[in-house]
């Protein structure tokens, strides 16, 4: 028997603006809140389906260095362009991390500056 990830846990400033931002992202709703600020995001079947939970844990004070996490995000309805194009009006901006203009993907900041990149590959919704 293996593990599986069942949640990943982002810290951040404001949870509720990020909770916003990637549950337009991912169609995701909220799931919990908790007495912290902490707010868990997911799919609307909620905790231990296929896709993995988010929980964005308030932390009054960043954390020092790059987060060694991202998140990859591919477009499920429309193409990568026009799911581009979503991303930003919904707040993502361009991130610049020396790319060379001939990755297969683009690399993104959520609104509180954490990276995560829009991949190529169009993938099933589930």
């Amino acid at each position: 028997m293996a593990c599986r990830i069942s949640e990943l846990v982002l810290g951040c400033h404001d949870p509720e603006v990020l909770a916003r931002f990637w549950c337009a992202v991912l169609d995701f709703v909220v799931l919990d809140t908790e007495d912290d600020g902490s707010i868990e995001i997911g799919p609307r079947e909620g905790f231990g389906g296929a896709q993995p939970t988010l929980v964005l844990s308030r932390q009054d004070e960043p954390e020092q260095g790059r987060s060694r996490l991202h998140i990859d995000v591919n477009a499920t309805d429309r193409d990568r362009d026009a799911e581009l194009a979503r991303l930003l009006a919904l707040g993502a901006r361009p991130a610049e991390v020396g790319q060379t203009g001939q990755e297969q993907w683009h690399v993104l900041l959520d609104p509180e500056g954490n990276e995560f990149c829009l991949l190529k590959a169009r993938l099933n919704p589930l």
